[in-house]
């Protein structure tokens, strides 16, 4: 008896394996992070040509081998065209990414990291919300998920704006990060604190974020 399984997912990155098959990283919601191959992917018209890049997001039905996955169908319904195609906004987009990659781990619970993910890539298409903002918010909330924002302020009646923005995002689930704004001296103070805390207690350089600091300062 063939072992299939279906899982809900959004594609990491992808890999060229081969002549012509495609590695791919999904983050799920069954499995948390896992590697799967998609035979044949990279093939002039394959079904699994469109199906297998970075944004991705849908079902995708897998068969478990005993050391690996590999893709049998797959079902998306969200591309985030609105992402890709656009040439900044897609630097935002793989950084989001490689931060994801970053933090989940396979075989453990990533419904919350997923659910931030997928709401993110959705905000960074939104006219009304600042995609600077957009970025702070999934940087701090993808943080905290992770178990390692520090010095999250109790609820008292004298805080901060900064430590108001701070303890909200706390309480938020990931679903609804994006459902508040802040005014314009909160946002550089939260982002202030943000670089600090992620350069301590993130050990790793992102390209992506490198790439989209570069182009900042362009």
């Amino acid at each position: 008896m063939q072992n299939f399984m279906v899982v809900l997912g959004l594609v990491l990155k992808a890999e060229p394996i081969g002549e012509y098959d495609r590695r791919i990283v999904l983050l799920t919601r069954e499995k948390g992070k896992i590697t799967v191959f998609a035979r044949g992917a990279r093939r002039q018209n394959n079904r699994f040509l469109a199906t297998t890049t970075p944004f991705c997001f849908g079902e995708f039905k897998l068969f478990a081998g005993q050391n690996s996955y590999s893709l049998s169908e797959a079902n998306i319904t969200n591309y985030f065209e609105e992402v890709r195609s656009d040439f900044e906004l897609a630097f935002y987009g793989m950084y989001f990414l490689e931060m994801a990659d970053y933090y989940a781990r396979e075989n453990t619970d990533e419904k919350q990291l997923l659910k931030l993910l997928y709401q993110s890539l959705k905000a960074l298409s939104h006219p009304s919300l600042n995609r600077d903002f957009v970025k702070l918010i999934y940087e701090m909330k993808a943080i905290m998920i992770n178990g390692e924002f520090p010095g999250v302020p109790e609820r008292r009646d004298d805080l901060s704006g900064a430590d108001m923005a701070i303890r909200h995002l706390w309480d938020m689930p990931a679903e609804k990060v994006y459902s508040f704004q802040v005014s314009e001296g909160v946002f550089q103070e939260l982002t202030r604190r943000c670089d600090e805390i992620r350069k301590r207690v993130i050990d790793k350089e992102f390209k992506s974020l490198d790439m989209l600091n570069s182009l900042d300062a362009d």
